[in-house]
């Protein structure tokens, strides 16, 4: 049995499931990060997979994941960073804690 392009857009869409069930249900900060990865990761599969199984001699679909993946890297040190400047504020990473905005 090959591997067809349904198996990767179904291992896709679980990833990008699960890190989408993470960012929304999730309290602390780095878990919220840790599944905007996972969802980006799945986004990664799609366009490689579409790119593979659609248009094999471009390389679209793998250009795209590289720039997908440099802008998370610069979002896991943002956020990091980000992170860490509130905890030391505030000393928490409880997402339903951080009020910033308010006065």
């Amino acid at each position: 049995m090959a591997i067809g392009l349904e198996h990767y857009l179904i291992l896709s869409a679980v990833l990008f499931s699960i890190g989408l069930y993470g960012a929304l249900a999730k309290r602390s900060a780095i878990v919220i990060l840790m599944s905007i990865e996972l969802m980006l990761n799945g986004v990664n599969i799609a366009m490689v997979a579409f790119s593979r199984y659609i248009v094999p001699l471009l390389l679209t679909g793998q250009v795209f994941a590289i720039f997908i993946i440099v802008v998370a890297a610069a979002e896991a040190a943002v956020g990091l960073a980000i992170i860490l400047t509130i905890y030391r504020h505030r000393q928490t990473i409880d997402a339903t804690k951080i009020d910033l905005m308010k006065w």
